[in-house]
């Protein structure tokens, strides 16, 4: 693995540079199919899938962040290279995200697995699922949920700047030094609420801090009560003792979202199915590299793919 030479050490400029970095994907060799997945009565979600022309090695499926969407500049870098080393790459949009209000009856939260695990039914083989931020903490719960019986569906997990402790992150968010990014997230949380009809008549504007959205919004509409159930509830490091697939969490250490000392979780230690890799920078989602290759995460994800998958044929022929 690569040692991760940032491109500056702030992380509040990484993390800028990580959102708006211009990334390729190249879709004259690999076409976009795209599909509406139905995952319930009145819930459809988009998945873009692209093949690579010949070899299929695996799949992957790549899951986004809060208010993002499956063509956020980290999917399309990620399934570049994905495509590049021969795996068929599904990138997943969670429910009323990207353009797709009006194929939810409902909105997506931070722990809502149901829609991704009916996705991974579908495909009928273990894909390994890469998720991002908030994808990254539904990637973990739903492989903690599942337990032993994840491996059928997954053949590994890696969650790149996770806010795996959803309320320490809330708390986090809401320092003055974050508010460009809380005030980012609930503005368009609240206009995405608006559009939906979910809450006639309600005064969206008051709400300043993620943790007031969430408290008089998302944990009502989904039956949490409060923000701080709805946290405790649905945040991935409750799971991480049962994860009994591989799983590697990247997570940078100056992460200005993201407190580091949420990693300091007994299970990242006790489980021998999880892999913790921390580099001193990085920002939130921000591993833009001095030189090229830019895209660090990118590398790392795919060199433990296939160690991954190489320790997994070594082991069937062991048992042969």
């Amino acid at each position: 693995m690569r040692e991760f030479q940032p491109l500056v050490r702030n992380p509040h400029l990484l993390t800028i540079a990580g959102h708006f970095w211009p990334r390729s994907l190249d879709t004259v060799r690999f076409p976009v199919s795209s599909q509406l997945f139905e995952t319930e009565p009145g819930v459809k979600v988009l998945v873009k899938t692209q093949r690579p022309p010949a070899h299929h090695r695996g799949r992957m499926v790549l899951v986004h962040g809060l208010e993002s969407s499956a063509d956020a500049g980290y999917m399309l870098s990620m399934a570049q290279a994905g495509l590049e080393a021969g795996y068929t790459v599904h990138r997943f949009q969670l429910r009323g995200c990207g353009d797709d209000q009006r194929l939810s009856s409902t909105m997506y939260h931070g722990g809502l697995t149901v829609d991704l695990l009916c996705f991974l039914r579908s495909l009928g083989e273990p894909a390994f699922l890469v998720g991002y931020s908030l994808g990254g903490n539904l990637a973990l719960k739903l492989a903690g949920e599942l337990g032993t019986g994840a491996a059928g569906l997954i053949a590994g997990v890696c969650a790149i700047s996770t806010p795996i402790d959803l309320a320490a992150c809330g708390r986090r968010l809401a320092e003055r030094a974050n508010w460009i990014y809380e005030r980012r997230f609930v503005r368009k949380l609240a206009r995405k609420l608006a559009a939906s009809g979910l809450v006639p008549n309600a005064d969206l504007s008051r709400r300043r801090s993620l943790w007031e959205f969430d408290d008089e919004f998302t944990a009502r509409l989904w039956g949490f009560g409060t923000a701080g159930n709805y946290y405790a509830t649905q945040s991935s490091n409750r799971f991480l003792g049962r994860i009994s697939v591989p799983a590697l969490l990247v997570q940078a250490k100056d992460d200005p979202i993201i407190p580091f000392e949420v990693f300091h979780h007994p299970a990242l230690s006790a489980n021998p199915n999880l892999e913790l890799v921390a580099p001193d920078h990085g920002g939130h989602l921000g591993f833009i590299s001095r030189q090229p290759p830019w895209f660090w995460n990118d590398e790392v994800v795919l060199d433990w793919v296939r160690q991954r998958e190489q320790k997994a044929l070594y082991t069937r022929h062991s048992l042969r």
